[in-house]
């Protein structure tokens, strides 16, 4: 009988398949683990933090625990803290929701030189992940690559752009803004291997940089079709028109600010050129070299499991039958499909997995689980520190508290900030 549920990973589809589990079946006993101090994964840590509007799906998330079926026990990694099959010992089913950490490389000589980054670790510092407090990246040259044409690229790009001024209302990290704020920047650099119709980024997204204080879109208008060619998806077809138009009327700006941003498409990578750092970047088919001192990758991602989670198959997920591992074993989010859509496409695939997960147990008669209280005494006989709902909150106020006037917060990012809070 289906009673006590682990979700492994606090992140929106995380959170969205415990919302759906717990509507049609409010009875249940929902245990988040997450093996950060605060929950929200991605939309604390990938969402952009001039992104306010986006970021509130989180009141959404607040309400869900505030449900008192559902607890958050943060701080605690599964494979290190305690294993999958410990779970599985205490818990009728298991749901991963770990996501995508691991930054895709670009597979070209070079590119582990200093002042080259993947997207996860330049987005997760600047956002306050405590992995990444310490990158310390490099931006003391005038120019930067992004090498990549999605959202994540033009968030990078836009975060770089914008003056203080612009990110007075945004959670930027103070670490973060005094290094952007302090860069020389002339010239960035968004490079596609396709053309400006493959490009994923949204149509909002991309009309953001047109409004930048102090940046001037550069596209060359020999890169441009005049329409789009046949055969596109009806589904992409509306935002592909619109991509074009904006990247027509980038082409024809002449108005002088301090900050050229170039759409570059058709680019192939073939090596990052330097001695002690990143110095430029070769690319296939062009003689003359990229002068840049920072490179970041955003390719994509791929799901990195620890200790004796599944790991991830070719495609960088793991594998899976439309969510179902196994019999009692699911996964959500990008760990089930990739690094693909935006943060509501989780909530109808986490829905879909948690309606597969509430069949597959329609007919079990087999008695449930012990649960969550057996599971906390085996927490505190092996030392493990857990920091509940009640911690977060606690950082949470810290955080506001400390925030600038306009800013909603001041991220606490450093492990041994967020440990703190462990104790009022």
């Amino acid at each position: 009988m289906l009673h006590h549920i682990a979700i492994v990973g606090s992140g929106p589809s995380g959170l969205f398949c415990a919302d759906a589990l717990l509507r049609q079946r409010p009875d249940l006993k929902i245990d988040v683990f997450d093996r950060l101090p605060t929950p929200y994964g991605l939309v604390r840590f990938g969402v952009a933090p001039d992104h306010q509007g986006t970021k509130a799906v989180t009141r959404q998330f607040d309400r869900l625990f505030a449900g008192g079926n559902i607890r958050f026990l943060g701080h605690v990694q599964v494979g290190r803290d305690l294993l999958l099959a410990d779970l599985h010992a205490h818990y009728d089913a298991v749901v991963l929701a770990v996501g995508a950490h691991g930054d895709r490389p670009l597979g070209v000589p070079g590119e582990d030189l200093p002042g080259c980054y993947g997207s996860m670790a330049f987005v997760g510092w600047y956002n306050g992940h405590p992995d990444f407090r310490d990158l310390a990246p490099l931006l003391d040259r005038p120019a930067v690559a992004v090498i990549g044409m999605g959202n994540v690229s033009v968030d990078i790009l836009r975060v770089l752009g914008k003056s203080r001024t612009e990110m007075a209302s945004s959670d930027l990290t103070a670490h973060a803004a005094e290094v952007i704020n302090a860069a020389p920047l002339t010239d960035l650099y968004a490079l596609g291997r396709r053309g400006p119709v493959e490009a994923s980024f949204t149509s909002a997204e991309l009309a953001e940089i047109g409004r930048l204080e102090r940046v001037r879109p550069v596209v060359n208008k020999a890169d441009l079709p005049e329409s789009l060619p046949l055969g596109i998806a009806p589904a992409e077809l509306k935002v592909k028109e619109k991509n074009l138009q904006l990247l027509h009327e980038f082409a024809e700006r002449t108005d002088d600010k301090p900050i050229r941003l170039h759409f570059m498409f058709h680019q192939r990578s073939e090596a990052v050129l330097g001695k002690d750092r990143v110095e430029g970047l070769k690319l296939v088919g062009r003689e003359t070299p990229l002068e840049i001192g920072t490179l970041i990758r955003a390719i994509g991602y791929y799901t990195a499991a620890d200790g004796d989670l599944p790991q991830s198959d070719a495609r960088g997920v793991i594998a899976n039958t439309d969510g179902r591992i196994e019999h009692g074993l699911y996964v959500v989010g990008w760990a089930k499909r990739g690094p693909s859509g935006t943060i509501p496409t989780n909530r109808a695939d986490s829905k879909a997995v948690a309606d597969l997960l509430l069949a597959d147990y329609a007919n079990d008669t087999a008695p449930p689980k012990e649960g969550s209280a057996a599971l906390d005494a085996w927490l505190l006989s092996r030392g493990v520190n857990v920091m509940d709902w009640t911690c977060w909150k606690r950082i949470e106020a810290a955080e506001i508290a400390a925030a600038l006037p306009g800013s909603p917060r001041a991220k606490l990012a450093a492990w041994e900030e967020l440990r703190k809070h462990r104790q009022p």
